[in-house]
């Protein structure tokens, strides 16, 4: 089962949150069956969703868009603070070969653009309020380096992000996924910043840790070296999605009287599919008469 981790070192001056995510993207892959490349990529994203999803106190759901003019053409993960998670990309097939040094090549598939985060709070409530959007140039399409490029910019938090996707020619083809989310807060020691820099800069990379078993809480170990730390709070996660019936049905009642009655004349029935999660909800020639009729009555 994929687990989220919350810790802090260095006397509450450093805040450290790691994610397994394996099940969770390969439950994307399946959904979606996207491409090697676009897989890495969307399960990168949704990493980092959750990741930058847990550090905020107040946020219940976090949303990361990437809108880029590589194939891909944009990356939708949300995570909430019960810990679901989900995402989709708008191209599930594109694909490029490997780059030079033999890696997915996430860069080019997602190329230039924005990247962009929404933080809404009260959504788990069924509160509406406005929610916070953050906006940065896509630095260099690696997901992980543009999050921390957001961080920096528009939290003004310094921040190392890591993430990563493993896949394999076998099933489950999602090998090992996860990532960690290292910030600095206000009055980290310089000594401590240089610390940890060399220590991720000489770290294994996350998906191997991952792929030999490693926990959350041994993310954060491998991120902080020597440094001690104190684990806060630990959680699951899982693929979630918030689509239903009862929303695909109040989706077609939303279009209006016409265009239902156009639905039920034509076709007697109404298809709709989630983006989120590939799910189909047919409502039948009943469904769609019982709609007109809600519709006639309440004018």
């Amino acid at each position: 089962m994929d687990r989220l981790s919350k810790a802090i070192a260095a006397d509450g001056t450093v805040r450290v949150i790691s994610a397994i995510t394996t099940d969770t993207v390969t439950e994307a892959f399946r959904r979606h069956q996207t491409s090697p490349t676009a897989t890495a990529a969307l399960g990168r994203t949704m990493t980092g969703a959750v990741l930058l999803g847990a550090s905020f106190k107040d946020v219940d759901r976090l949303t990361i868009k990437v809108e880029g003019d590589g194939p891909l053409e944009s990356i939708i993960a949300e995570a909430t603070a019960g810990g679901g998670l989900r995402g989709y990309v708008h191209n599930p097939q594109a694909d490029l070969p490997p780059n030079e040094i033999g890696k997915f090549d996430v860069r080019g598939i997602v190329g230039n653009g924005m990247f962009h985060v929404i933080r809404e709070s009260g959504y788990e409530l069924g509160i509406n309020t406005e929610p916070y959007i953050g906006s940065v140039p896509i630095v260099s399409g690696e997901i992980g380096e543009d999050l921390a490029f957001y961080l920096a910019n528009s939290e003004q938090i310094p921040s190392a992000v890591m993430v990563g996707v493993l896949l394999q020619n076998q099933e489950p083809y999602v090998a090992a996924a996860g990532g960690v989310l290292v910030q600095m807060m206000p009055g980290a020691n310089e000594h401590i910043i240089t610390m940890i820099e060399d220590t991720i800069k000489h770290a294994p990379h996350v998906t191997k840790l991952v792929s030999e078993g490693a926990t959350p809480s041994d993310l954060i170990r491998e991120a902080l070296g020597i440094i001690e730390f104190e684990v806060l709070e630990e959680s699951d996660l899982a693929f979630k999605c918030t689509c239903s019936m009862e929303r695909a049905r109040s989706m077609v009642a939303s279009v209006g009287r016409d265009e239902v009655a156009s639905m039920l004349a034509e076709d007697k029935q109404a298809t709709m599919t989630c983006g989120f999660c590939n799910e189909h909800y047919t409502l039948g020639e009943a469904d769609l008469v019982e709609i007109l009729n809600e519709l006639q009555t309440n004018v």
